[in-house]
C-alpha cells in the first residue's frame, strides 16, 4: 500500500483502519488546505461509539495516515475512547 498518486475523490467510502487492525470508520470527504493545495484531513464517518464517544465523524490529520489502497491505514491513533468535548 501507498498513499502516492491517488485523487482525493477515490478516497470517499474507503474503510480506515488503526494500527491495531481495528476499524475506525469510512472515509466521508478530504479536507483540502486551499493555501497548500494538499490534503490536510481525513473526515471519518460511521465509527464505533466506543473508539469515539457518540460515534461522531472524526477529522483524522493526513500525517496519521500510514498507506492508502484498497483500505486507508493509519500509523497512529490517540488513546480510545475519544470525547466529545
Amino acid at each position: 500500500m501507498s498513499n502516492d498518486g491517488r485523487r482525493l475523490g477515490t478516497l470517499a467510502g474507503l474503510e480506515v483502519y488503526l494500527p491495531s487492525g481495528r476499524r475506525l470508520g469510512l472515509v466521508h470527504d478530504a479536507v483540502v488546505d486551499d493555501q497548500e493545495m494538499r490534503c490536510s484531513h481525513l473526515f471519518v464517518h460511521d465509527t464505533p461509539e466506543d473508539l469515539v464517544e457518540g460515534g461522531v465523524h472524526v477529522a483524522v490529520p493526513w500525517r496519521w495516515v500510514k498507506a492508502v489502497d484498497d483500505i486507508v491505514l493509519l500509523r497512529w491513533f490517540p488513546q480510545t475512547p475519544i470525547p466529545l468535548a
